[in-house]
């Protein structure tokens, strides 16, 4: 059966706020010894890893609880390792704490997989890495399950890698300060890893990324119910190749909400350092288009640079919403941009600064996404600005995906 989350949420935040007392002893007052070394197949994962430990090629495993990578230590996950989270009464997720690192290197014919026993989203509670790079949410943050510390002052820091992982059914929400999510970077460095990671079926986002410089490449967030991908708190890192695919409401049972729901600060619009990721190729397709739901919602301060995306399944395919957010489009340097976007509807502004208007008259933008679904579209970018940069691939056609070329073929669901 389905775990009883609001039920659960006053045990869970117990034991969370006294972390150190709930992982670090055995039950019976010793320290925990923690996992180490090359763990056999079939074990049950659970505690604290406080030396490198790794999860061998092709084996099986189980997740029962929160899995702590302490700081000093490296969990190495290889190539087709299935990590299977038990359907009992306590929350399963893993949680890589400040000085702590995830390698995990699937392949594209061999990719990890992190599941759980219930085929249900919301089963369990996904990827959380805690770093030390920028936040602006001041001092002594804590991460939203697990209340491990991130943040700090080090944007190179770097918390490891992840590539070819699939998550599925994860994303509860133990209330509305708690969540999880497919994979959640809290403060995470640009020195870290991140490419070919997809959340299938979460209840909650997909990806979220709580301030930091972590850059990411090739990610599918798909069915997830609440907002395919989420930022807040400063996160001013680079994305290329980002898909957002909502099923139809009638075939997946539920709806969904945003396909980006994308915040500098909910608290504060105007905190520094300002929420500014770069993002180019993404393709984003909803499941619902009745009145007033959103497919990009910008918001809360956050600026953005947009290119070559296409959007569309929502009523409102873009929306700019506060002042500090549509402001940033109509200042004299124009640190956001849509340019090369395609949606099927127009562009929603909450004050009327930047308006549809002037989405339609900057480079390449259109409300005709059809025609930017065509294999071979070109699209360029002014001055070169996006395929300059060391961190993007050449890629000359909106969207994130080209049949000649299908980057998410063979292990995605």
């Amino acid at each position: 059966m389905k775990k009883n989350w609001k039920f659960l949420a006053a045990a869970f935040l117990a034991c969370s706020m006294m972390a150190t007392a709930c992982n670090d002893d055995n039950g019976n007052g010793d320290p925990d010894p923690g996992l180490s070394g090359e763990i056999p197949a079939g074990t049950t994962l659970s505690g604290n890893i406080t030396s490198d430990a790794t999860l061998t090629e092709g084996s099986s495993y189980k997740l029962s609880g929160g899995l702590h990578v302490k700081a000093g230590a490296t969990l190495y996950i290889e190539p087709g390792v299935e990590l299977v989270a038990i359907d009992d009464e306590t929350p399963d997720y893993i949680l890589i704490e400040q000085g702590a690192k995830i390698d995990a290197q699937g392949t594209a014919s061999n990719p990890i997989v992190m599941t759980s026993e219930l085929k249900e989203s919301g089963a369990w509670g996904g990827i959380h890495i805690c770093g030390r790079a920028h936040t602006n949410a001041g001092q002594g943050v804590l991460s939203e399950i697990g209340n491990a510390p991130y943040g700090g002052s080090d944007d190179s820091d770097n918390s490891g890698t992840l590539r070819y992982i699939r998550l599925e059914y994860t994303g509860f929400a133990l209330d509305e300060e708690h969540e999880a999510n497919g994979v959640s970077f809290y403060g995470v460095g640009n020195g870290t890893t991140v490419e070919y990671l997809q959340a299938y079926k979460g209840s909650d986002d997909g990806f979220e990324f709580f301030g930091g410089s972590v850059n990411v490449k090739y990610l599918v967030s798909t069915s997830c119910s609440d907002d395919s991908f989420d930022w807040t708190e400063g996160w001013n890192g680079k994305g290329q190749f980002l898909v957002g695919y909502q099923e139809a409401e009638s075939t997946l049972g539920y709806d969904c909400d945003c396909l980006m729901e994308c915040d500098n600060n909910g608290n504060n619009a105007a905190a520094t350092p300002v929420a500014h990721p770069v993002l180019a190729n993404v393709t984003l397709v909803g499941n619902n288009s009745t009145a007033g739901t959103r497919g990009i919602r910008l918001r809360a301060g956050t600026e953005v640079e947009l290119y070559n995306a296409i959007v569309t399944g929502k009523a409102k395919c873009i929306t700019l919403e506060t002042t500090e957010t549509e402001n940033s489009f109509s200042k004299t340097q124009n640190p956001s941009k849509l340019e090369y976007v395609s949606m099927s509807t127009v562009l929603d502004s909450e004050n009327g600064i930047y308006t549809n208007s002037d989405f339609a008259a900057a480079t390449g933008n259109a409300t005709d996404y059809v025609n930017a679904l065509t294999d071979g579209y070109v699209g360029t970018i002014d001055g070169g600005k996006i395929l300059d940069d060391s961190f993007f691939t050449a890629a000359a056609y909106k969207g994130a995906v080209r049949s000649d070329s299908d980057w998410t073929s063979g292990w995605t669901k």
